[in-house]
């Protein structure tokens, strides 16, 4: 290999300024540097990776996968599939991004037009799951073009108020009956860019993990 000479001026070099520190340090000291400078290397690269994209699929009956950032994984909810997070430095809940399973019972018609119904029974379960809840609508969405519902609230959750944001997608196949549930939180607008209920999800750190959710 061809070496590129550098000019005078620009002399000397980081490694010719070391060389010869380093001929003159013990063995051990020269395996601790080597050490130190691979850890150190180590932690750049995990940085880079926490702050790239993180992925989660799963398969199964009903199969689904999503990507996100700036969330991390966290043990889900009892009989929930995943859940990822955010919260403050001292602990409390910024953001979170779950899913849960969901099954209808046996229906006659249109899937759009069982969810409403669906949805009235799913309202008295948060309603008995979380103080001060304050229901603020329920209606048709989409998620990545599949048609669903949502239902958007307001809350007290681990002792601070959120907003809600719960969406039942399902496979569009006639007679579907099972799917998931994506429950969103966030906090409320003193501190989150999310100014209503509805919209949690189209903004922040949980518009990725909504926006690239993909079933099936």
């Amino acid at each position: 290999m061809v070496s590129v000479q550098m000019k005078p001026e620009y002399g000397p070099t980081l490694g010719q300024l070391l060389a010869p520190r380093w001929r003159a340090a013990s063995r051990p000291a020269r395996v601790a540097a080597i050490v130190v400078g691979g850890a150190f290397l180590l932690g750049i690269l995990a940085l880079v990776l926490t702050l790239e994209n993180a992925t989660y699929s799963q398969g199964g009956s009903v199969p689904f996968s999503f990507a996100y950032r700036y969330l991390y994984r966290v043990a889900p909810d009892p009989g929930g599939y995943v859940k990822v997070e955010r919260r403050h430095s001292d602990g409390t809940l910024e953001d979170s991004f779950a899913v849960e399973p969901l099954r209808l019972p046996p229906y006659s018609g249109e899937l759009l037009g069982e969810l409403p119904l669906y949805a009235a029974g799913y309202i008295r379960t948060l309603e008995r799951r979380y103080s001060h809840f304050v229901l603020r609508g329920e209606g048709k969405t989409k998620v990545n073009t599949v048609p669903a519902y949502a239902v958007f609230y307001k809350a007290l959750v681990e002792g601070r108020t959120m907003y809600g944001r719960d969406i039942f997608l399902l496979a569009e196949r006639p007679g579907v009956r099972e799917g998931v549930d994506i429950v969103l939180l966030t906090s409320t607008p003193e501190s989150s860019e999310s100014e209503t209920p509805a919209e949690v999800g189209t903004t922040g750190v949980l518009q990725r993990p909504l926006r690239s959710f993909t079933l099936g």
